[in-house]
């Protein structure tokens, strides 16, 4: 068997967990003796066994003499399980090919040490790219101490989110709306700006429900949400979160935070809007990895402002609105030269009962897990 389709099936598995593991990584093992396969396993959800100890118990006796191909480093310190790296050398494991090193500070190359010092052979780097490319939003909280963001908006062929009128239900038709929904489902939180809240009452949940129940967040500068909206009158039951700025009445967010709703109050930007980089701060102490920006335009404007955009969604309805009062997807102050571009890479689209869905990186943020090793040193164990 070819090494690189062995790693690809592996990247296959570790895909299964995706919004049941984080804050931990992706990870798929297989196990493969005298050209065939044994054992195969995945993280499957956090605080469970990971992917090793999973392919090791399907393959049992058979582990013996075998090569583990993994999608990441195996860890080697108490966390919520014990090491991987234990494992494997107790079950007689003769190599292990592991697609990238753990930027863990807790790992970190050391189980690689560790597998080598007990005599097992160990090579690291197959497939490594999309190894990265899988695993960008855990490499973003372990590097950099912030979540990924998903950027998410629905319109026309023309670029527009609502008529002249305001009007914009629907833009996108069911099939798109149940990937959205899908979408919600694996993220650790998804905001929206008052003015969303405002114009469209929205509820913010993953129907059905996914392997994660987001917090609903509103960028709310002056604590404006109103105490019926169906976020408020619901918060006992699904957390919600108003991120306001210093400038808000203290008065507004006693309300809000009688009714059931978490109150962050954070420095104001210039503009007098909740600081972008302070809030996604706040989330990575939190150890959240995905964060969904679903708009509207004001707040997908600045999280591209401050160059935090990681990933985008994009559904466009073949529809044409018209009309230069009409709003386009993304506000805020914008880009100045085509040079400083928001720019994509590794584009896919799918057409969902006649909607086209749009998704691609940044490849700012994809070059930044491709090269960065510096991880922050005061996460806990995952």
């Amino acid at each position: 068997m070819i090494s690189e389709q062995i790693m690809r099936r592996a990247f296959e598995l570790a895909e299964r967990g995706r919004g049941a593991v984080e804050p931990n990584p992706l990870v798929g093992a297989v196990l493969v003796r005298d050209g065939r396969i044994v054992g195969e396993g995945w993280h499957e959800k956090f605080g469970h066994a990971h992917a090793e100890i999973n392919a090791l118990a399907q393959a049992g006796e058979l582990a013996r003499g075998a090569t583990c191909y993994v999608t990441l480093e195996p860890c080697c310190h108490h966390g919520k399980t014990p090491p991987c790296t234990e494992a494997l050398i107790k079950a007689g494991i003769a190599r292990v090919v592991a697609a990238m090193p753990d930027p863990f500070p807790e790992v970190a190359g050391q189980g690689a040490a560790q597998l080598r010092a007990a005599d097992i052979a160990v090579e690291v780097g197959l497939c490594e790219s999309e190894a990265r490319r899988q695993n960008a939003p855990y490499l973003m909280l372990v590097n950099r101490g912030r979540p990924w963001v998903h950027a998410k908006w629905a319109m026309t062929l023309d670029g527009k989110i609502a008529t002249k009128t305001g009007e914009s239900k629907w833009i996108s038709n069911e099939a798109a709306r149940r990937r959205v929904h899908e979408l919600r489902g694996r993220m650790d939180a998804v905001v929206v700006g008052i003015g969303t809240v405002l114009a469209d009452d929205p509820l913010l949940t993953a129907r059905p429900p996914g392997p994660r129940t987001p917090f609903r967040m509103v960028l709310d500068s002056l604590g404006r949400l109103p105490l019926s909206s169906r976020l408020v009158q619901t918060a006992r039951e699904t957390p919600t979160l108003v991120a306001a700025s210093t400038a808000a009445s203290e008065a507004a967010l006693g309300l809000l935070h009688s009714a059931g709703c978490e109150v962050l109050t954070l420095t104001p930007e210039r503009d007098g809007r909740p600081s972008v980089p302070a809030l996604l701060s706040w989330m990575g102490q939190k150890r959240w990895t995905n964060l969904l920006v679903e708009g509207g335009a004001q707040a997908l404007g600045a999280f591209l402002d401050a160059a935090l955009i990681d990933e985008a969604h994009v559904f466009v309805a073949p529809k044409l609105f018209g009309g230069a009062a009409a709003p386009s997807p993304i506000g805020g102050q914008g880009r100045a030269t085509l040079v400083d571009a928001w720019q994509g890479i590794d584009w896919q689209v799918e057409n969902l009962d006649g909607d086209a869905y749009l998704h691609g990186l940044s490849t700012q943020s994809l070059r930044k897990c491709q090269r960065d090793s510096n991880p922050i040193s005061n996460r806990a164990p995952l």
